[in-house]
Formats: C-alpha cells, structure tokens, sequence
C-alpha cells in the first residue's frame, strides 16, 4: 500500500511558496481583467451566439482537465518540475493578450484552448512542486497562501477593468485585452528568476502511461470517488449569478458582487490552511462542504437582493476551507513518487464532472424551477459530505515529510 513518507534530508524551498503565489497573482490578474467581459464580446462584438459562448468555456475547461493527467504523469518522470511550471505560464502569457486581435469567434475559441492548454500543463507540477517545498505540517499554509495570491488577483482584475473602460469606454476594450500581456509576462519573470526546483529523494517513476489508479491504495481512490459526488452538485458559478440578478441584484453590481465573493476567498484561504494543518484536513474538508451545501439551499429560498450578497460573502467561506486544503490532503495521502499523477487525478476527476454538474442545473433548472435545481446540488454536497466522513480515513503525514 502506497505511503506518504518521504525523505526527511530533502531540501526545502518555502521561498518557492512565495514565488508561486504571486505567480498566480498576475496570472489570474490578466485573467479576471478578461473573463467577465469575455460572453459580452463574444455576443455584442463578434456576433457569436450564446450557445457558442458555452462551447468556449466547455472545451476550454475539458481541455484543461484532460491534460492535468498527462502532466501530471510527465510530472512523475521528470527530474525537475520547473520546466513544465515555466511552459504551461509561457503559453498561457503568449496567447492570453490575442484576443485583442479577434475577428470571428472562433479566434477566441482558439485563444482560450491554448490558454486552458497553458493552464493544464502547469497545474499538477506547480502543485507537486509546492507540496515537495515545505514540511508536511505546513502544507495547509503553502496551498493557502497560493490561493489566497490568487484570489487577490482575482479582485485586483476586474477593478483594474471597470476603471479602464469607466475612463475609455467600451470602444477600447481591445486594447484592454492587449494590456493583459504586463501581469502575464510578469508571472513568466517570477517563475524563471525566482522559482527553484526541490531535489527529488523520491524513485523516478518509470511505468508507461495508462488511464489508471492501480498504483494509489484504496483510501485515495475512496477519495477521489467522494470528489466525483460532490462535483456532480458543484455547478458553474455563472448559475449563482444568474440567481442573484433574480434576487434583484442589479447587473452593474453584478461584477462587484463577484469582487466581494473573491476578497472572501483571499481572507479566509491561509487562516484555514493554517487550521488544516493544527487539527487536520477533512474536518476543514467537511465544514467547507456543510457552508456549500447550506448556501445552496439558501440559494433555493431566497428572493432579495441582501439574501444574495450574504450568500455570496459565506460562498467564499467555501472556497476558504477547502481549495488549498483539499490539495494539501492529497499530498497527505499519497507518495511523492506519484504526487504529480495524483494532482493530475484529482483536477481530472473535477473537470470529468464539471460539464455533467452544469448541465444538470441547467435542466433541472428549465424542467422545475431554480429552487429544484439548487436543492438537488445541496443534497448531493451533504451526501458526499457523509461519504468523506464515513470511507476516506487521515493520514497525517509526519512533520519531517
């Protein structure tokens, strides 16, 4: 049965921790600063239809899913992570900006793939390296601090976009697009000065490339199974938008509900990853799980526009207690010899339910009415919380891990 204990003479970089945060901060900077106007181009600009907007984000995300397997596996057989980290940013950085350049929609499509191509090439190796950075006592706070950089990248983003078209206008939002290259270049100088690679002690993995959890014990596969269920409930946030605008949110304060909902994400993600590693990840898992599914029942029965903003600040309570948390519990319960193969499990596992989830909602939603859909996703977040609780077991990894 795999283990997790590694070698406790290898070399810790916990500047990398640092270096990787701010990485993810200009990274989803740019992002943020082109994500929320991107349905109202595609529509209004180009004259792509809705449905097509759904085909951009849908084989965008797919994509990336895909991918965070096999990078995760190249990941196992490489004796540095770096390269793979610097890659999948480069990409992203190169292509984020083209869409300035848009004449039809299907340059947009073109651009977000390679985008989301960056982004699942990077993810599993930029994990593996920040797990291996740190002691396994602090990897709560590693995986915290990185999404927290995130999330205020994420609020920092739109901000700089609303002041940009509020003095230029909407005519000049290719231009706004171009400038998204500044934030994406500087995260490409970050990772190539300041990112360092950590000595592997651990054996190079050598078996070929298969569509498998044969290696991970059975705890793990528990693990990942319980993921699933709850995904399956964890629809596109766009739904919850939607509902607040049938709340009475008003769409110009559509974007600053969304800001709101990331500054609680950035507030709440190192305390809780501090807390995971003093008491233990599942029982943040759980909590975390018990606020989703609280939420989207509130979500069923609420009708005004303060029900929605309340909802939304304790929706980012969610993401607190359980992004860099649930990271951090993978590596707890698997060896670093696979670490990358995992992360590459898990992210797609998420992404193999992401699409189901949706259009779930979406059909639930059109058949019986908003509060059916969101109740159905609140009982599928409890049942996955019970199944956590009942078949995934801790495994506290020692502190010289």
């Amino acid at each position: 049965m795999a283990t997790s204990v590694e070698n406790p003479a290898r070399t810790e970089r916990p500047e990398n921790v640092w270096a990787m945060g701010w990485v993810s901060f200009f990274t989803d900077l740019a992002t943020e600063m082109v994500y929320p106007l991107l349905p109202l181009f595609l529509t209004s600009t180009l004259g792509a239809s809705t449905a097509f907007v759904g085909l951009v984000e849908g084989a965008a995300e797919s994509l990336s899913s895909i991918l965070k397997y096999f990078s995760g596996w190249i990941a196992d057989r490489s004796p540095r992570l770096k390269p793979l980290i610097l890659v999948g940013y480069s990409l992203s950085s190169l292509t984020k900006p083209l869409i300035a350049l848009a004449a039809v929609p299907w340059h947009v499509l073109a651009v977000r793939l390679s985008d989301r191509t960056g982004k699942g090439i990077r993810t599993a190796p930029r994990d593996s390296l920040l797990s291996s950075s740190v002691t396994a006592d602090r990897r709560g706070w590693a995986f915290g601090v990185q999404r927290t950089l995130d999330h205020a990248g994420a609020v920092v983003g739109p901000l700089i976009a609303a002041g940009f078209l509020a003095v230029y206008g909407r005519d000049h939002e290719r231009m706004l697009f171009g400038l998204t290259a500044i934030p994406a270049l500087a995260s490409v100088l970050l990772i190539a000065l300041f990112v360092k690679d950590v000595p592997r002690a651990e054996p190079i993995q050598k078996a070929p490339l298969r569509f498998t959890l044969a290696p991970f014990d059975t705890n793990f596969r528990a693990y990942l199974g319980v993921m699933l269920l709850f995904t399956l409930g964890n629809a596109s946030d766009a739904f919850l938008l939607l509902r607040a605008r049938d709340f009475g949110v008003t769409i110009a304060l559509i974007p600053m509900i969304w800001v709101a909902l990331h500054l609680v994400k950035m507030a709440s993600s190192i305390p809780a990853g501090l807390l995971s590693d003093r008491i233990g990840r599942k029982s943040l898992i759980l909590g975390g799980w018990t606020v989703y599914a609280l939420v989207y029942a509130g979500f069923a029965y609420g009708s005004t526009p303060w029900h929605a903003w309340a909802l939304f600040l304790v929706y980012g309570l969610y993401f607190g207690l359980t992004e860099g948390v649930e990271k951090a519990f993978i590596a707890d319960l698997t060896p670093a010899s696979l670490r990358g193969t995992a992360y590459g499990a898990f992210h797609f596992i998420l992404g193999l339910a992401a699409l189901p989830a949706s259009l779930l909602m979406g059909i639930l939603w059109k058949a019986y009415g908003a509060p059916v859909a969101f109740i159905v996703s609140a009982a599928l977040a409890f049942a996955a919380m019970l199944m956590l609780g009942a078949v995934v077991r801790e495994r506290k990894a020692p502190a010289t891990s």
